[in-house]
């Protein structure tokens, strides 16, 4: 039982924002891509698979990071605690818990067309080089946003069988969206990475991040607006998409305050429901 409850503190498996938020982006580009005329079966199949999949590949990321991490984690207050920092789970021991969710994630992805098999395959070097990227530059969070939501063109492609110009601006887009709320984020532990060495765009926007953060999401909506224009979406998309545009800037912004870690965490999580708004934005413009 010990080992169990070990492995899912290392996962993160109780923290569903992780996986949540590797899910969205996938949960959008297929459903814009889908037909809704045709047999709903085999969207929600695919649905499933990119929960399942997002699931694994989150779990076996939080595991990587652990890893590369573990020094860093050590020194940081709310990291220190971690089963590979404080030596509960050994480096060996969570490689082979990686290469176990690996497989089985391998299993999922195998379920599709041949085009979003290798592209994902492509992405696997992005998913653990991550972890490195805050020893040597102060985007980060550009890097995270790149691997993130590189499920919203693998949604697509899954239907499409092929990439378009619509699912590269949505990628652009969402890619914004992550460089804002993992900045928000970031801000609970940037006196312990500032003392430590570790770079992020919390550090380098320190001192003007509501600015930051409120250009990022300008990006995400602007290329939400375009993708619609695109797709030839219906008012009711522009008119749901008001509801998006309010909690981004009505609610984080307002909210988010860069000196107050539980307020940062607070709207960091929130970013469920900005992932579910723009679901059903999608799901709206479609009818």
């Amino acid at each position: 039982m010990k080992q169990l409850n070990l492995f899912i503190e290392l996962t993160r498996l109780k923290r569903p924002i992780g996986y949540m938020l590797l899910f969205w982006p996938c949960a959008w580009g297929l459903t814009l891509a889908y037909d809704f005329s045709k047999n709903l079966n085999d969207y929600f199949f695919y649905l499933s698979l990119f929960f399942l999949g997002s699931v694994l590949m989150r779990s076996a990321g939080c595991i990587v990071n652990d890893i590369s991490d573990k020094e860093f984690d050590k020194k940081v207050s709310r990291t220190k605690n971690r089963p590979i920092a404080s030596n509960q789970v050994s480096i060996k021991l969570g490689i082979f818990y990686t290469l176990i969710l690996c497989l089985l994630a391998f299993l999922v992805l195998i379920n599709f067309n041949n085009l979003t098999i290798l592209l994902a395959l492509g992405s696997m070097p992005l998913a653990f080089t991550y972890p490195l990227m805050k020893r040597f530059t102060y985007w980060p969070q550009l890097f995270l946003g790149i691997t993130f939501n590189y499920g919203l063109v693998l949604g697509w492609t899954a239907i499409q069988g092929e990439i378009n110009t619509v699912a590269v601006v949505f990628y652009f887009g969402a890619i914004f969206w992550t460089l804002g709320y993992d900045t928000i984020y970031g801000f609970q532990d940037i006196k312990d990475d500032e003392i430590i060495g570790v770079k992020s765009t919390s550090i380098k926007f320190k001192n003007k991040p509501k600015n930051f953060v409120s250009t990022c999401y300008v990006f995400l909506i602007f290329s939400i607006l375009i993708v619609g224009y695109m797709m030839n979406s219906n008012y009711f998309f522009y008119a749901s998409l008001l509801i998006t545009i309010a909690h981004l800037f009505f609610y984080q912004i307002k909210s988010f305050n860069a000196k107050n870690p539980s307020m940062c965490l607070k709207v960091f999580k929130s970013n469920n429901l900005v992932g579910l708004l723009i679901f059903c934005n999608i799901l709206i413009g479609k009818f």
